[in-house]
């Protein structure tokens, strides 16, 4: 029952179904299935989306729709592993979130999403998030990488300034930044000090392994 339940959960995923994704990771809750192994399985189904989006198999609301049933139940499974005190191994750690301002999120929880099947802990805080927010985030979560997303010619901006405020906080040296968005280039990210940037979800995953040296 409880493969049968797995393999229900991984196609769930892949065909974008957020609700019989929640419902399913509740049901391998239920049947007292290793909440590691329903990750792992969401896992594998969101990379095979992810793959198939950079071979251009499957297309921007295809990827979108994944990512979205996938953060929609990774909470409910996250809350299981603490619940029986499981532990997940991680890559490393990366704050994730929009710059003030700027209230889209399609990308940055794509990206969150991905990122955190690929093993990253990953602390999405969320749209509209200033400076100082990031900058503590940094602190207490000890981040290995910051990555930003605006999408808004009027909000790319806020990423120099949460370049500067980490420079003026003796941070900048140990935290990789990474930004991302539709008003960002390659350009862009060099002139304000980030590390690098991404156009895609997928994209920005394999940048992250590549600045951590993974």
């Amino acid at each position: 029952m409880s493969i049968e339940t797995l393999e229900e959960l991984k196609k769930a995923i892949t065909e974008y179904d957020r609700e019989k994704t929640i419902s399913l990771a509740r049901q391998a809750i239920q049947e007292r299935i290793d909440p590691i192994k329903a990750l792992d399985a969401m896992t594998v189904a969101i990379r095979q989306v992810g793959e198939a989006f950079g071979k251009e198999e499957l297309w921007l609301p295809e990827l979108v729709g994944a990512a979205d049933a996938m953060s929609a139940a990774t909470p409910i499974i996250e809350e299981e592993i603490k619940r029986v005190g499981a532990k997940k191994e991680s890559v490393g750690s990366v704050v994730i979130g929009t710059v003030y301002g700027d209230i889209h999120s399609i990308g940055k929880t794509m990206v969150a999403t991905l990122l955190s099947a690929e093993g990253f802990s990953v602390h999405d805080l969320g749209i509209n998030v200033a400076a100082e927010g990031f900058v503590e985030a940094v602190k207490k979560y000890k981040a290995d990488i910051l990555a930003m997303s605006a999408l808004m010619t009027t909000t790319a901006p806020e990423q120099r300034k949460v370049t500067e405020t980490l420079r003026e906080e003796g941070l900048s040296d140990r935290v990789k930044i990474m930004v991302g968005g539709a008003a960002v280039t390659q350009e862009f990210a060099y002139s304000i000090g980030a590390d690098g940037y991404a156009p895609t979800a997928p994209g920005a995953v394999k940048l992250a392994r590549s600045l951590i040296g993974k």
